[in-house]
């Protein structure tokens, strides 16, 4: 039986020893991942700390659990839309959240499988360096990109969302697939080092800007390029069909379309930015 982590209703929180008679703004649960918690007894796993508005406390003054993590599966229920860092920094193991899930979720994720029904915050699996991140929803700013001051974004693993993504989702990749079911705002795969992403629709302004290496693939529109930019040939990339069979194994499917058919026939390719190398490269119809 997987580990269910419910988060406790407002008023249903223990006062002490922090106060919290409702539930706090901002809860913090980096490092409770089903991997690290495979040996602890249900109490144990109770009694270990997280951050919540910034102060130390006890995973079960805010959330119920049943179960146990022995199988490293572990299911979240409740509104996780302010709970940060959910499987960040996860090796290996299965994290399914059945709503929204806050900012950082994913972050640093070497490996294992993080999935949530609802939207994802900023910064979902920046630097993450393998496993699986999958959204049903939208997510917000900086999605598989750096954090601050850091050179290397997304550096392995796939990350799958189904709706939009917001700013500079993908910044400074290096390693991995990216793949954006909708829309995503300006900055996409902004300073990019290497890795593929994909976007379904619409792409804000400055896509590519400062690429050195990489493939970005605009499934339907043609995206905003960068004047310093230039145009390639008009080809059938063999590398098309295997990946539409990776994104199959991984689990995408585009509503209405067959990833095959998307991917197959020719594609106008742009090389860029001239002013970081030209290496990168842009694919469109």
């Amino acid at each position: 039986m997987p580990l269910l982590l419910t988060l406790k209703a407002r008023g249903q929180t223990v006062a002490p020893p922090n106060g919290f008679c409702n539930r706090p703004l901002s809860i913090d649960l980096c490092g409770i991942t089903p991997d690290r918690m495979t040996t602890l007894s249900l109490d144990g796993i109770l009694r270990l700390p997280i951050a919540a508005d910034g102060q130390a406390c006890e995973l079960g003054e805010l959330f119920s659990a049943t179960g146990a993590a022995t199988d490293g599966q572990m299911e979240c229920s409740g509104d996780f839309s302010a709970v940060h860092h959910v499987g960040a920094g996860m090796a290996w193991g299965e994290i399914s959240v059945k709503g929204d899930v806050g900012r950082h979720a994913g972050a640093a994720m070497s490996g294992g499988t993080l999935t949530a029904a609802g939207n994802a915050g900023d910064w979902l699996a920046a630097e993450m360096t393998g496993g699986t991140v999958r959204i049903a929803g939208h997510a917000g700013d900086n999605a598989a990109a750096a954090l601050p001051g850091s050179n290397h974004g997304l550096g392995g693993g796939m990350v799958l969302i189904e709706g939009n993504a917001g700013c500079l989702a993908g910044t400074r990749m290096r390693r991995g697939l990216l793949v954006i079911g909708g829309s995503c705002g300006p900055g996409t795969i902004l300073e990019m080092r290497a890795g593929t992403a994909i976007v379904a629709g619409a792409i804000g302004a400055h896509a590519g800007l400062h690429m050195q290496r990489g493939t970005l693939i605009s499934l339907l529109t043609k995206p905003n390029l960068p004047p310093t930019f230039k145009r390639g040939a008009r080809w059938s990339p063999p590398f098309m069909p295997l990946l539409a069979s990776r994104l199959q194994r991984g689990g995408y499917c585009p509503a209405g379309h067959s990833l095959h058919s998307l991917l197959s026939g020719d594609w106008q390719q742009w090389h860029g930015d001239t002013l970081s190398g030209g290496r990168g490269e842009i694919f469109h119809r």
